[in-house]
């Protein structure tokens, strides 16, 4: 998935450390591109490696057999893929796969566990991220009970912006369908109105924001919620 974003992104969690945490884990990693498409993990499979995305994301993806993939969360460079591990837990709950294509700090999984048992830092540091990103997924579950597909889409819309730091970014009619749980034609119809209302261009999977405070206005209060849990617990 092709997406504008700038040469050099830091990833906010590692930032976050001190410096002398920061060289300890930065002395393990790897920089690697992040491509479109990639499966990271599957469930219930251990973890080989975990990432610190620099940019681009990740998605966080619920499969159910003879169902379409439903999205439950999104990785940027706020946080991590494997942050599970900091519970002792060795294998993935959900899929991670690429949808938005960029760079990532890369550390094999036995390296990543003995810098965790020697950093009480890091592993306080990734506790509290365990907290933000499991508010994250019932906030996804309980925005998809409970909100229209207009609001939805705008949240999920909020979240990609937020992490592909570019005004224009390429999401397919039927990623944002999985993301949602609803058909390609709601979709449509959802994207049709943010676009008659000026919020965004939409052609051809080619999305533009256009107003970036209209569409905080229109999303539901799931997007500012996540928000809150993370500049409250990691900022």
């Amino acid at each position: 998935m092709p997406v504008e974003s700038p040469n050099s992104v830091a990833n906010r969690l590692i930032e976050g450390l001190s410096r002398k945490e920061r060289r300890g884990l930065l002395a393990l990693g790897t920089p690697v591109d992040l491509t479109s498409g990639d499966i990271l993990c599957e469930p219930n499979q251990p973890y080989r490696h975990v990432y610190f995305p620099l940019a681009g994301f990740i998605s966080l993806v619920a499969t159910v057999r003879g169902h379409q993939p439903l999205e439950m969360g999104l990785i940027g460079n706020e946080g991590m893929l494997g942050a599970t591990l900091a519970l002792g837990i060795g294998a993935a709950p959900l899929r991670g796969v690429v949808q938005g294509a960029g760079t990532a700090l890369r550390i094999g999984v036995p390296q990543f566990r003995r810098r965790l048992q020697d950093s009480p830092v890091l592993f306080r540091a990734l506790s509290r991220y365990v907290y933000v990103l499991m508010a994250q997924l019932s906030q996804t579950a309980t925005c998809s009970r409970f909100h229209q597909v207009e609001a939805r889409l705008v949240r999920w819309l909020l979240m990609i912006h937020d992490r592909v730091h570019a005004d224009r970014f390429y999401l397919t009619h039927q990623l944002l369908a999985d993301m949602l749980g609803v058909r390609r034609s709601a979709v449509t119809i959802a994207a049709g109105v943010l676009h008659r209302k000026g919020l965004i261009r939409y052609v051809r999977g080619n999305i533009t924001v256009l107003s970036r405070r209209g569409l905080e206005n229109a999303s539901c209060e799931c997007y500012a919620a996540a928000a809150d849990d993370y500049a409250r617990l990691l900022s």
